[in-house]
């Protein structure tokens, strides 16, 4: 009666047991690991890695060294030949943490705590002493991009990994979705109003199909899977709440990192565009965003997936250039709403700066606004969505 649950597929599972020596990884562990990895590449089979544990067994009596293990080579290597799953729930360290780090997605309860090293790492290496909850917590690791999907608890970790892989296994029969002239009303009438992409999103995919990623964590931009009449679909969206929907540095690596999942998969990606461009300024170019942003521009340019834009409101500069995956004939096609709007600028920015001069002459201030709002209302005139079309 799962939904999710058809077409049905197998799995290979990993599973840590944190009840054995706090989960760690012994050298017969690793043989073991290594073992099932190969079974999964060589049957292309997807793998849900269960990675609560303390990591690498300090003092293993199996063999003195654990650098002749394949398992940091091989598990890596699965990534974009089969989707890789972690779910994780209480304390993952050091070599777990290395595995769930390499998933395509980490579905995490709230009592995780996720870090590189635990807290006998860190009070070995001099760093202080530090309970288990202080390292990594869930708060900080979803808001950070770690954590992708967090869960209340390990069977809603299960439960929501088999909807993910859900869209790793092709089309549905069944489907159903909302009356879609709801769509018509989905987005405020006035261009001045916000409002939360994900309410269109869930309008448009299939009833209950959308699952989003990295909910917390560059909320600039929406990502997630859902299904449009029973096909699988990607979907990115900029969020006009955040920065007026401007890319900044945390949000070009959510939606490069998602197209490059949906690409490996053979999954079409959907881009839902309102945008008024790459954020600008002193303390955005702190954050490398030159490097960060060109990541939409090098994805984007490459997909080989079936590629579609659709424009709900604003189109400027070169945000619109990264939402389009280079220019707006690279997608499929490219439609918008009514309410679209396009510009190389801003628009009022683009007044202000482009007829600076013509303003300054002008000593009357009411005429000076006068000329300001015509300029304003002939640039909205000439970039809207019919005009553009």
């Amino acid at each position: 009666g799962d939904r999710f649950a058809e077409p049905a597929s197998r799995v290979a599972v990993l599973a840590y047991d944190y009840t054995v020596l706090a989960g760690t990884q012994g050298q017969n562990n690793h043989r073991k690991t290594d073992r099932m990895i190969d079974v999964a590449a060589r049957l292309r089979l997807p793998v849900v890695l269960f990675s609560t544990g303390g990591g690498g067994r300090p003092g293993d009596t199996d063999f003195p060294s654990g650098y002749d293990s394949n398992t940091f080579t091989v598990f890596p290597q699965l990534s974009g030949l089969v989707p890789l799953v972690g779910i994780n729930s209480g304390p993952c360290f050091a070599g777990n943490t290395g595995l769930l780090g390499c998933c395509d997605v980490i579905i995490a309860a709230r009592n995780s705590s996720i870090g590189m090293g635990g807290p006998a790492m860190v009070e070995g290496g001099g760093l202080g002493v530090y309970k288990t909850e202080e390292i990594g917590p869930i708060d900080v690791q979803s808001k950070n991009g770690v954590v992708d999907i967090v869960v209340a608890d390990e069977a809603e970790g299960v439960r929501v990994a088999k909807q993910y892989l859900s869209y790793f296994q092709g089309p549905l029969e069944k489907w159903s979705c909302a009356d879609q002239r709801a769509l018509r009303t989905a987005l405020p009438s006035s261009r001045l109003r916000g409002y939360h992409p994900r309410k269109v999103i869930e309008l448009m995919a299939d009833t209950d199909s959308f699952l989003e990623l990295r909910k917390e964590f560059g909320i600039g931009i929406t990502t997630g899977f859902m299904r449009i009449e029973g096909r699988p679909m990607g979907v990115l969206a900029n969020n006009p709440n955040h920065l007026g929907g401007a890319i900044d540095s945390d949000a070009s690596d959510k939606g490069a990192r998602f197209m490059l999942l949906c690409d490996a998969f053979d999954i079409p990606v959907v881009s839902l565009v309102d945008n008024p461009g790459i954020m600008v300024g002193p303390e955005a170019e702190k954050t490398a965003l030159v490097r960060h942003s060109s990541r939409l521009f090098l994805v984007g340019s490459n997909l080989s997936v079936p590629f579609f834009s659709i424009v709900l409101r604003k189109v400027y500069g070169l945000g619109g250039v990264a939402m389009y995956g280079g220019n707006a004939k690279t997608p499929l096609f490219t439609v918008a709403w009514p309410s679209g709007e396009f510009g190389n600028w801003g628009i009022e920015a683009s007044v202000r700066l482009g007829y600076r001069k013509e303003m300054a002459a002008i000593q009357d201030e009411a005429e000076r606004k006068r000329f300001y709002d015509e300029k304003v209302a002939e640039q909205y005139r000439d970039g809207t969505a019919i005009n553009t079309a």
